[in-house]
């Protein structure tokens, strides 16, 4: 019993922290669903329980599936694709350069996503914005500016997320690119391989379980994202960019109505866990290969 004590007792405060602000919120949001809570009138002093009406509304509702579809086009296109093949495409490039070139590289890379959130978020406002910097490019440059956050919303905010998030599967990828053997890549070369054979066949094979982890955390991640379409588009125009976090923010503070912003609050929480669940059986088993 003493050494379980001991062993239990450096891990009491990470408990509690997690119980805190992880578990907490989640049971406390579970609670709220199943009530009318809101921030006026009398339900938001003396809530009453309604059961499942809170779910029954939702899953009749256009806007949720609207949002989920939202949800996955910019998850597909700014972190699986954007964000995890342009993270490897750079490390690929910068993996046998001098010191200085990737450096430099580095650190323009990593420059959009130290920044803030909102920092970022504002600085890809006035980058796309119809006054904005690249409109006046292309004026300089004879052509029509176009209101981008208007007339391809979507496509602005995927390219922002793409900007900002592309350093964190960059570094994962050339951490995951220095160990891979080289005596593998040398024998594939004696052996003829080219260099797109010896990337599929030796380096994917080597780097399975880095990608898998990758694309998980940068899909967790990119789920949740709030303040930069927020910002860029506020989910507009006419519910173009209205992912789900952008719903559940309207719901329960736009309209008032927390009890049905909780409920939006455990479909987004349940499609991180699926994701989380199903990349982490496809690692398989970890005596195979792989890094």
């Amino acid at each position: 019993m003493t050494a379980v004590r001991r062993w239990l007792a450096p891990m009491a405060p990470a408990v509690l922290l997690l119980g805190l602000f992880v578990i907490g919120p989640i049971l406390w949001s579970g609670y709220v669903s199943f009530t009318d809570a809101a921030l006026t009138g009398t339900s938001a002093s003396e809530p009453e329980f309604v059961g499942l009406e809170n779910y029954r509304r939702m899953f009749s509702d256009p806007a949720l599936w609207h949002a989920v579809w939202m949800t996955v086009v910019f998850t597909a296109a700014s972190a699986v694709i954007g964000q995890n093949c342009l993270g490897m495409f750079i490390a690929l490039l910068t993996r046998h350069r001098n010191r200085v070139l990737r450096n430099v590289v580095g650190i323009a890379v990593v420059s959009a996503w130290v920044l803030p959130e909102l920092v970022a978020a504002f600085a890809i406002y006035a980058f796309l914005n119809s006054e904005g910097t690249l409109n006046n490019l292309l004026v300089a440059l004879g052509a029509d500016g176009v209101d981008w956050l208007y007339h391809a919303p979507m496509l602005a905010v995927v390219l922002g997320n793409v900007w900002r998030g592309t350093a964190f599967s960059m570094l994962v990828y050339q951490a995951a690119l220095a160990e891979v053997p080289s005596d593998l890549t040398e024998a594939a070369e004696v052996d003829g391989a080219g260099v797109l054979r010896r990337f599929w066949h030796v380096t994917l094979p080597v780097i399975r379980r880095t990608i898998t982890t990758n694309l998980m955390l940068i899909t967790l991640q990119t789920i949740g994202v709030f303040t930069l379409i927020y910002v860029l588009t506020a989910g507009g125009p006419n519910a173009a960019t209205q992912t789900l976090p952008l719903l559940m923010y309207d719901s329960a503070f736009e309209f008032d109505e927390i009890g049905y912003g909780a409920t939006i609050s455990l479909v987004l929480l349940a499609i991180g866990g699926l994701f989380a669940v199903l990349y982490a059986a496809s690692i398989g088993d970890p005596d195979e290969g792989g890094t």
